[in-house]
């Protein structure tokens, strides 16, 4: 197997074309490469390497050919367009664009780089009820996801979803196992200030760009 470490360098091995801003370094505790993603981000790879996040409100779909091993995740939240009346979303076509084009460009980068779609497996994390004032939004981030998979053909082949903890996840595309640690809620107020810069961020920004899938 080719190292993915440069031990001379102190850095890893460059990742596939499109993803050198992500955040990739040499975890201790798992003995290899991890790449850590935050709101917004995804990341695909074709070696033998972690991808990490942090989840609160936010959804991560893992998905990975299981043939090839080539896969990746992502970390998504739907936009918390809501009604004074009810706290559900008022334009759920909108806001499904963002789930959209998270899952889509996920999935195309796999394709890309040799997955085939016949062969993908997806697992799904995350949608805790982490902030008192968006009661809905983790339900509604993982609602979505069910819907799109549904939609697109896809089998869950595994979930832990809901509750009210935050959730750290380390996937492994190249085996496809998906660690999941539960954090107290109570300790993890970066995470819900997190949740919520981002949420601000792409009410405010609009989804740009079409994306097809191959």
């Amino acid at each position: 197997m080719v190292a993915l470490f440069d031990r001379r360098s102190n850095l890893p091995r460059p990742s596939i074309k499109g993803f050198s801003h992500i955040n990739r370094y040499w975890d201790k505790t798992r003995e290899g490469i991890a790449a850590k993603i935050l709101p917004g981000e995804y990341y695909v790879t074709l070696d033998d390497e972690y991808v990490i996040t942090v989840l609160g409100s936010c959804v991560s779909a893992c998905i990975r050919d299981r043939v090839f091993g080539i896969g990746g995740m992502n970390h998504f939240m739907l936009p918390k367009k809501v009604s004074e009346e009810d706290d559900l979303p008022v334009d759920m076509s909108d806001a499904a664009r963002y789930g959209n084009f998270a899952m889509e460009h996920l999935i195309n980068d796999i394709l890309k780089n040799g997955g085939r779609r016949e062969n993908l497996e997806v697992k799904i994390v995350g949608g805790g009820r982490i902030i008192a004032n968006m009661t809905n939004i983790g339900l509604k981030n993982v609602e979505f996801v069910r819907k799109y998979l549904e939609t697109e053909g896809f089998a869950i082949l595994g979930e832990d979803v809901g509750d009210v903890y935050p959730r750290k996840v380390a996937y492994h595309p190249l085996s496809g196992k998906v660690k999941v640690k539960k954090m107290r809620s109570q300790h993890n107020s970066t995470i819900v200030v997190r949740e919520e810069r981002y949420m601000n961020t792409i009410e405010e920004v609009p989804v740009s760009g079409d994306v097809e899938l191959f």
